[in-house]
C-alpha cells in the first residue's frame, strides 16, 4: 500500500504518464489500474457518458481475475444506464459529487439510490465499499463516473475507504478526466479519418476498425507475454497499434471510385490498383513523429502480406513504388514478405481484418457464419497467416467474442 508521501509524488507525475496514453480504451485501463493501486482497491470500474447514459466501459477485479487461468482476462457484459439518482453511478453523474460508501448492502432507505447485486450474484462476488466519483471538464460537463469497490488492509482484508482516500481520488478524478478528454478528442479525429474512408468505401466502418483494433490489442499482448516482452513495452505497443489497426485501410482514400465502388470482382489492371492502398497508407505517416505514425505505416503497408510470401505490397520503396534493390522477383516486381519478415503488427491486423470483414455484413454480403470463418482461418494457417498467431487467435476466441459485443454495427 502506497504511503501519504508515495501518493503525493504520484500524483504529480500521474498527469505525464497519462497524457502519454493515447488511446482511449489503452488509457481507461491506466487509469483503473492506477485508481486501485492508490487506495489498494480490489476492483473497479468506468463508465462514460453517452447520450445522456453511462456507458459500462471497463472493469478490473483481482479478487475474480485470481480464479481464472494465467493469461485469461474477465469477460464482461457490456450496458448502459441512465444519468438518473436511481444508481449508485447515475447519482454520481446526475449531482456531479462522489460518493463513499462503506458497505452498498445498507444503503439508508432515504437515499434515492440502491445497489444492483445482479453482478454480485452472478460471479460469487461480494461489494462492501465502494468510492463512486464524478469524471468531469474544468466547466462541470460530466465525462463519466470512476468507481472504485473493496478497499483493502495490509492483510487484504475489505475495509472502508477514508476521507483521506475520497480527497485523494478527487484529485485523481480530475488529473484522469483531463486525460480521458483528450483521448476522446484523439479517438474523434481517428474515427472522422474513418468516416472519410467510409464515404469512399462501405467496408471501412467506425465499428469494424474499432473491432478489428480491440481485437488487435488482445491478440498482441497474449503474443507478447509469450515471448517475454516486459509489461512496459507491451502497454507502450498496445496504445500505438490500437490506434494503428484502427487505420489499416486509410491509403483507400486515394483510390479511385470507379475501382473502389465496383460492385464486382476487379480485373487484373483494377487488383493491381486497389493494392496501392498499402503504400499509399503508409505515405500518410512516412514523416515520422511519434511511435504512432511509426506503428501505423507499418500496418498500412504490411497488412496485406502472406505468411508463405504471396501477398502484397512485398519490398516496395513507397516513394516510387517499386521494387527495394534486391527484393525483386523473377518477374521484376517486389517480392511479397514472408514468414517473420512481415512486422509483427501487420501479421495480427491482417489476420483480425480478415476475420471481422468475412464475420460483418455489408451493403454487398450478408455476414458468414461464424464456423465457416474459423475453418477458413484454420485452413490458412502457414499460408496466409502467422501459425503462432492463428492458435492465439483461437485460444482467444472468449474475449474475440466480448469486444464483438461491445462494438456492434450501427
Amino acid at each position: 500500500m502506497l504511503s501519504e508521501h508515495e501518493k503525493l509524488d504520484s500524483l504529480t507525475l500521474l498527469g505525464i504518464e497519462l497524457n502519454q496514453v493515447q488511446d482511449l480504451d489503452i488509457l481507461m485501463e491506466k487509469i483503473l489500474s492506477e485508481a486501485r493501486r492508490f487506495v489498494n482497491a480490489d476492483a473497479g470500474s468506468i463508465y462514460l457518458e453517452k447520450d445522456k447514459h453511462l456507458h459500462f466501459s471497463y472493469t478490473q477485479n483481482a479478487t475474480l481475475q485470481q480464479r481464472l487461468k494465467k493469461g485469461e482476462k474477465l469477460i464482461y457484459s457490456i450496458f448502459s444506464i441512465p444519468i438518473d439518482k436511481t444508481s449508485i453511478a447515475g447519482y454520481v453523474a446526475a449531482t456531479g459529487r462522489s460518493l463513499n460508501l462503506s458497505d452498498v448492502y445498507k444503503i439508508d432507505s432515504t437515499k434515492p439510490y440502491r445497489f444492483s447485486r445482479k453482478f454480485d450474484e452472478a460471479s460469487d462476488y461480494t461489494t462492501r465499499s465502494a468510492l463512486t466519483l464524478p469524471l468531469k471538464t474544468a466547466s462541470g460537463k460530466i465525462l463519466g463516473v470512476l468507481q472504485i469497490i473493496n478497499a483493502r488492509d495490509d492483510n487484504n482484508r475489505f475495509i472502508v475507504f477514508t476521507d483521506k482516500d475520497q480527497r485523494m481520488m478527487t484529485h485523481f478524478a480530475s488529473i484522469a478526466s483531463v486525460a480521458i478528454r483528450r483521448a476522446r478528442m484523439t479517438r474523434a479525429i481517428i474515427l472522422r479519418m474513418i468516416k472519410m474512408a467510409e464515404m469512399r468505401d462501405p467496408k471501412e466502418t467506425g465499428s469494424h476498425v474499432n473491432r478489428v483494433g480491440s481485437y488487435s490489442v488482445e491478440i498482441y499482448e497474449r503474443w507478447a507475454l509469450k515471448h517475454n516482452l516486459s509489461i512496459d513495452e507491451i502497454n507502450k505497443n498496445k496504445d500505438s497499434l490500437r490506434m494503428a489497426a484502427m487505420l489499416h485501410d486509410v491509403g483507400k482514400i486515394a483510390i479511385s471510385d470507379a475501382i473502389l465502388k465496383k460492385p464486382g470482382r476487379f480485373n487484373k489492371e483494377e487488383f493491381e490498383a486497389m493494392k496501392k492502398h498499402t503504400v499509399l497508407g503508409a505515405l500518410l505517416f512516412q514523416d515520422k513523429q511519434s511511435d504512432f505514425d511509426e506503428a501505423s505505416a507499418q500496418v498500412a503497408l504490411n497488412h496485406h502480406e502472406w505468411w508463405n510470401g504471396d501477398g502484397y505490397p512485398g519490398y516496395v520503396n513507397i516513394e516510387n513504388g517499386r521494387s527495394i534493390s534486391g527484393f525483386a522477383g523473377n518477374n521484376g516486381k517486389p517480392r511479397g514478405k514472408k514468414g517473420e519478415e512481415i512486422p509483427i503488427f501487420g501479421r495480427i491486423v491482417g489476420l483480425l481484418d480478415v476475420y471481422d470483414a468475412l464475420c460483418s455484413a455489408r451493403v454487398y454480403k450478408d455476414a458468414w457464419e461464424e464456423s465457416k470463418v474459423l475453418s477458413i482461418i484454420e485452413e490458412s494457417s502457414g499460408k496466409q497467416f502467422d501459425p503462432e498467431l492463428v492458435e492465439i487467435f483461437f485460444n482467444s476466441l472468449d474475449i474475440i467474442h466480448s469486444v464483438k459485443e461491445r462494438y456492434l454495427d450501427d
